[in-house]
């Protein structure tokens, strides 16, 4: 049986306000990406994220990213790789901290918004955000976007690798995301996304925004959130894979 990861980015609630409906999410996926405080979440919503996640038997992972709460992680930052490396490792050990009350630990490490499209191409940034999650657990998986320099100095380090696609996202020819500045950066029909999904899960393949067929060897789809409509996104993809005969499991 052909099977796929489905993760989504959550536990991004600050001061009970809000980015998406995690209780309705935590349903859908296999895989949640944990925001650890620095682009979104407080202690309590990112605890009770990984409650919810422990009692739905989904795996935990931790979204690291810039500490940049006023820019949802989305602006680029510049770093001293021993800052940057030590923020990653400050991230994955409050979630671990947060996961080990509620009976469970982390199981991989995704960079969010603007350090993940960064260490597609900054070598010191992809050297520091590998160096900070070795820092706490050279075993921990790594979730990339394929092509990425950090996939690369991951596998130098052996690290096990968690290649990535986007449900919601639209792709340039060079497999990089589109820039969420663009209009056309985030696909909104429930139906186009599930056919991407099928697509990626069936295939290996996706189409850029240009029709170039890119070969993605994915065995995770992110859909986002806080896209909007993103349940009925993410309900649309698990019916369309159910009736295509595709399981939806988590890679670890």
């Amino acid at each position: 049986m052909v099977t796929i990861d489905l993760n989504a980015d959550l536990g991004e609630t600050t001061a009970g306000n809000p980015v998406a409906d995690d209780a309705s999410m935590i349903k859908l996926v296999s895989s949640a990406n944990i925001a650890c405080g620095f682009h979104a979440g407080d202690p309590h919503d990112i605890a009770r994220t990984v409650e919810s996640a422990v009692a739905r038997g989904v795996t935990v992972g931790a979204h690291v990213g810039y500490r940049d709460s006023a820019g949802f992680g989305r602006r680029f930052m510049d770093y001293a790789p021993t800052e940057l490396a030590d923020e990653v490792l400050y991230q994955i050990g409050a979630l671990e901290a947060l996961s080990r009350k509620h009976g469970t630990t982390i199981r991989y490490v995704k960079p969010h918004g603007a350090l993940y499209n960064a260490i597609v191409h900054h070598e010191v940034q992809a050297q520091a955000v590998i160096d900070g999650i070795r820092a706490f657990d050279p075993d921990l998986a790594v979730m990339l976007l394929p092509g990425a320099v950090a996939m690369d100095y991951a596998h130098k380090a052996g690290m096990q690798v968690i290649a990535e696609a986007f449900a919601d996202r639209n792709y340039q020819p060079d497999g990089t995301l589109v820039s969420r500045q663009r209009a056309d950066a985030v696909i909104s029909d429930p139906d186009q996304v599930a056919d991407r999904v099928l697509q990626i899960a069936s295939e290996g393949t996706i189409t850029a925004v240009d029709g170039t067929l890119l070969n993605v060897d994915a065995t995770s789809v992110c859909v986002h959130g806080d896209s909007p409509g993103s349940v009925a996104m993410t309900k649309s993809i698990v019916d369309r894979l159910a009736a295509e005969g595709v399981s939806i499991r988590s890679v670890l």
